[in-house]
């Protein structure tokens, strides 16, 4: 398929043609979503918890970030590849985030990168596009935050909290954001976002009224089985399968029925009886 750039994003917006969205964190898932056509893969830090084991996302850094992006770079040349800033990837200061993002763009081919954070994050934002790296905001729930919000909450349930989401994006996109992921929000707000910034827009449980939608990869065909989030709807019971998979290939490997005569490597039958002289 032709390559997706942010100008591809931008005229399905335009055309209103809804985007497809998804994480990714190896070679062969990358295969598979070029293959299936998804528009973006995002290299997300959510990662630690779905493919490393962690409670949070925090523990994930950049040297654990880059072989993956990498990774889904080989596997998916033509999506559009979005790598995810880890915690204190960005916060620190501002060279820092110019730096870390400049990594994921030189070492692993990015299209754009991705930061969590509103208003506070306007100006940082705006010195990583002026250092022409491209930044996906992400608000809303906010998963680095998750110590400051009280754990994985849905956002903007009052009028106050909306407001400020609503402000926030549009702030982000007068700095420089090439795109906006929405996370927990009621799809209200994400609709009236939608409907005033020019940029592309992509949710995460903000309802159907974004430009594209998002789904952790590992939710969305039934690999990660401890926590649900109210807004995966899983099209596939992976896990499922595999562990049958597994369950089988034990049963034979205890029967003896594996390896068969088809699974092994012959060798001439002379040769066979010679070699079965010198060691009988």
């Amino acid at each position: 398929m032709p390559k997706t750039t942010i100008q591809t994003l931008r005229d399905k917006k335009s055309r209103g043609e809804k985007m497809t969205f998804l994480t990714g964190y190896d070679y062969p898932f990358a295969i598979l979503e070029q293959k299936a056509g998804i528009d973006v893969i995002l290299v997300g830090d959510s990662m630690g918890m779905v493919v490393l084991g962690y409670d949070s996302t925090l523990p994930v850094t950049m040297d654990i970030m880059i072989p993956h992006v990498k990774a889904v770079r080989l596997g998916a040349p033509d999506a559009y590849l979005v790598g995810d800033m880890p915690y204190m990837s960005y916060q620190v200061s501002i060279p820092e985030a110019i730096r870390n993002g400049g990594r994921f763009m030189a070492e692993c081919g990015c299209d754009a990168v991705k930061l969590e954070g509103g208003r506070e994050q306007a100006a940082t934002i705006r010195a990583m596009t002026d250092a022409t790296i491209p930044v996906m905001a992400h608000i809303g729930l906010t998963p680095q935050a998750v110590a400051q919000l009280g754990g994985f909450k849905a956002q903007g349930r009052d009028i106050k909290t909306a407001q400020k989401i609503i402000d926030d994006a549009l702030i982000l996109e007068e700095s420089g954001a090439c795109s906006i992921l929405m996370e927990g929000i009621p799809s209200e707000i994400a609709e009236i976002i939608t409907r005033r910034v020019s940029v592309p827009t992509f949710g995460i449980g903000a309802g159907p009224h974004c430009d594209g939608q998002v789904l952790v990869i590992h939710d969305m065909i039934g690999m990660f089985d401890r926590y649900t989030p109210k807004f995966v709807k899983k099209y596939a019971e992976i896990g499922k399968l595999i562990i049958e998979a597994l369950e089988e290939y034990k049963k034979d490997v205890q029967a003896g029925s594996f390896p068969a005569r088809e699974h092994c490597y012959a060798m001439p039958e002379e040769v066979a009886n010679e070699l079965k002289k010198l060691y009988s």
